[in-house]
């Protein structure tokens, strides 16, 4: 089937397959961004992590407040990579149709 194609049937179909990836793209994104960051797990761990360096601070102890700080820091980074990952997916995800919106328009 693909041998029979004319160069505007394979553009069109080009085009189509792409607009599908950048949707699927911009969906899968759009899903990491909002799990990851509103992630109740993610949460809890932070709020435990807080409790815990407050003891460390009310109990004099200043290897849990390193550690606790350690580990604050670490979910952050969590947090920015995932937002990364999810922001990356979106931007590919509309390139992906801005090249079939281009595809189409040229033929």
């Amino acid at each position: 089937m693909l041998l029979n194609m004319s160069i505007p049937e394979f553009l069109i179909t080009l085009a189509t397959g792409g607009a599908l990836l950048g949707i699927i793209s911009i969906c899968i994104g759009i899903y990491i961004l909002v799990s990851k960051i509103v992630g109740k797990d993610v949460r809890d761990l932070a709020h435990q992590t807080s409790k815990m360096a407050q003891k460390g601070i009310t109990d004099d102890v200043s290897g849990l407040v390193g550690n606790a700080s350690t580990l604050l820091n670490a979910l952050n980074d969590l947090i920015r990579t995932s937002s990364g990952v999810g922001v990356f997916l979106v931007f590919l995800g509309l390139l992906l149709i801005g090249g079939a919106y281009f595809l189409v328009t040229r033929l």
